[in-house]
């Protein structure tokens, strides 16, 4: 991965943690990595557990930046859940759920993001 693409993607993941924040969640952690992968951000509303996939774009050449999340994506955020919370006993929370956070930094104007809740 490139400087750039490294970049876009840490600025991405930033905005999406204050506008989470914002929204009233907790983010409980940041680039969490296991065997099996890793989750962008875990974050809690009240009594569910947030797994966030975040997914930036600068343009829309192939799709926008929700796109990028697919079915085997998807499937693989899911297994991810299973291990953060056997990594993290007595989180409180009864409810996971997979959200996606997509970000587009067009290369003029500002930042957008949009929380897609619920994916899976």
């Amino acid at each position: 991965m490139t400087d750039q693409r490294r970049a876009l993607g840490e600025y991405g993941e930033r905005l999406a943690a204050r506008y989470l924040t914002e929204a009233g969640m907790v983010v409980l952690d940041r680039n969490w990595r296991c065997e099996v992968g890793e989750i962008d951000l875990v974050a809690r509303q009240d009594d569910c557990l947030v797994v966030c996939e975040v997914k930036t774009r600068r343009r829309l050449d192939y799709g926008g930046p929700a796109a990028a999340v697919t079915p085997v994506k998807v499937a693989r955020l899911r297994r991810l859940a299973g291990c953060w919370v056997e990594a993290h006993p007595g989180t409180g929370t009864r409810d996971v759920r997979i959200d996606v956070v997509a970000v587009m930094r067009p290369p003029t104007g500002p930042a957008t993001v949009e929380h897609l809740v619920a994916v899976a």
